[in-house]
């Protein structure tokens, strides 16, 4: 099982490169529309409520929260992405999925995109999510999906490379269908529903063609809240606090 520290080294390299390919230097690509959906969907929830960001990497997703909820804070457990965070003027701090440093009941939405799943014991942190999640308030737990076209490429494809030392192999990854996501909650979570993101699209690339990143862009928000976000590469639970 990989350790923390092995994780931490990990995300310090990548850090070097995260944003070439995300926002602001690609608004109208793949990335951008994964941030769109994920971000909509803690409005949807998180307007002017305080939110925390569980693995806030960067800060990209956070800074965007900051605009719409009364209060945004992040935790990540990389120095290096935290730096850049930190650089945008955020209010994220370095702590582990795992023993978050706040107090119980503290935030009415707690959310986690592309972190879960390389987290082994993912069962440790979604009780740290909940706790830090007033009674009525609500988890956003994104999961990585077998069932999906992403998780059947990431199985087919070479590990991609985040800098010229490292590929995506050399971190723990785990994928969990939506019915292993109900076992894995604390019981002081409901599960109320789910957003899919990432149903449609093959690779990362086609949304770099013209005419297809259109209609695969239209296809992939149509998808997202209905039935077929069961097949969503990045399956997003929606999660009420007891």
């Amino acid at each position: 099982m990989q350790q923390p520290e092995e994780t931490r080294a990990y995300y310090d390299e990548f850090a070097k490169r995260y944003e070439r390919e995300r926002r602001p230097n690609q608004p109208g690509g793949y990335h951008a529309l994964v941030d769109d959906l994920e971000v909509e969907l803690v409005e949807r929830y998180g307007r002017e409520k305080d939110i925390l960001e569980v693995g806030c990497g960067t800060g990209l997703l956070l800074e965007r929260f900051a605009q719409f909820g009364r209060c945004a804070k992040g935790i990540d457990l990389s120095p290096g992405m935290l730096h850049l965070a930190m650089a945008r003027g955020l209010d994220a701090r370095e702590a582990s999925a795992t023993a978050i440093p706040f107090g119980d009941r503290s935030f009415d939405v707690v959310c986690s995109f592309k972190v879960l799943a390389h987290v082994p014991d993912i069962g440790l942190a979604l009780a740290e999510m909940a706790r830090v999640t007033r009674p009525g308030g609500v988890v956003l737990a994104e999961f990585y999906n077998p069932l999906s076209l992403r998780a059947l490429g990431k199985k087919l494809g070479p590990a991609g490379a985040i800098s010229d030392k490292r590929t995506e192999a050399d971190v723990f990854t785990r994928f969990d269908a939506p019915w292993v996501v109900r076992r894995l909650l604390p019981p002081s979570l409901r599960f109320e529903t789910a957003r899919g993101i990432r149903v449609f699209t093959p690779v990362a690339s086609a949304m770099k063609v013209p005419v297809l990143s259109s209609v695969l862009r239209r296809a992939e928000r149509w998808a997202a809240d209905s039935p077929l976000s069961f097949f969503g590469g990045f399956y997003v639970a929606v999660l009420r606090k007891r």
